[in-house]
């Protein structure tokens, strides 16, 4: 069987041909080829969602993600395509659930006031709040405590890949690029965007450790939860309650310094 001329052409090529050209048929062939890091993000992203969320619809709110960002990526500027093109499947994906609103009110509901909690205690101590000073404030158990991480995990997906505008629209941070050191879309970082970034490195710095763990096996590493949980030594499920406590410490932290910047 011939080889099809799609499949010996190289990256720098596809690429070249694509963005003199406009060519759809050229587009096709690149959705194609980066098809599988759709089905990846898409993958990662699914391990802590509701039963509710299937992992099909998933892929296909990412493919609008991978096409922005085969419209948006400038080969010129000399970073991988599979690093852009995660942040835009990611958003992409995101922007659907958002759309659907499919986190029920009273989950919402909760995850506010678990934010909340670690916001005041936190601000009260200096110092990152235990899990039996954070039941107390809320007036739970640790048994109820715990109940109630469990429920907000899954709005916790969303919160890392969360982008914190700090201009224009196209002019976004995400946490995961303190981790990854994601290269945007444009390079010219102004100041207040340096110093966003800042805040964002410092609150997962101040991060309890096992938590800051979670957070950099899961973004940087890019472990599924249960890879995490055999590194660790613990279970899937106390990875996901690991990983919703981070991230309600940093967005009680960010919306800190967001109200700072306002």
């Amino acid at each position: 069987m011939a080889t099809s001329e799609k499949d010996v052409l190289s990256d720098e090529e596809i690429w070249k041909r694509y963005k003199d050209t406009g060519d759809i048929e050229v587009r096709n062939q690149l959705i194609e080829r980066y098809a599988p890091l759709v089905k990846y993000v898409a993958g990662r992203m699914a391990v802590n969602m509701p039963a509710n969320v299937e992992f099909d619809d998933l892929v296909s709110y990412g493919i609008f993600g991978l096409i922005d960002a085969i419209e948006k990526y400038k080969p010129s500027l000399g970073y991988k395509f599979k690093t852009y093109a995660t942040t835009r499947i990611r958003g992409g994906i995101i922007d659907e659930l958002r759309a659907l609103d499919w986190i029920p009110r009273s989950v919402r509901q909760k995850s506010r006031q678990l934010q909340a909690a670690y916001a005041e205690l936190e601000n009260r101590l200096g110092r990152a709040a235990t899990d039996e000073e954070v039941a107390a404030e809320l007036g739970l158990s640790m048994a109820e405590f715990e109940q109630l991480v469990n429920d907000v995990s899954g709005t916790a997906v969303m919160s890392l890949e969360d982008v914190w505008h700090v201009g224009s629209d196209d002019d976004e941070v995400q946490l995961g690029d303190t981790l990854a050191g994601s290269e945007k879309d444009h390079p010219n970082y102004n100041i207040e965007r340096e110093e966003v970034k800042r805040i964002l490195i410092e609150a997962i710095k101040e991060l309890p450790p096992r938590e800051k763990e979670v957070i950099a096996l899961y973004y940087y590493e890019e472990l599924t939860l249960k890879e995490i949980g055999l590194v660790l030594e613990v279970t899937e499920s106390r990875v996901s309650q690991l990983h919703s406590k981070a991230i309600h410490r940093l967005r009680a932290k960010l919306q800190k310094n967001r109200e700072a910047f306002t």
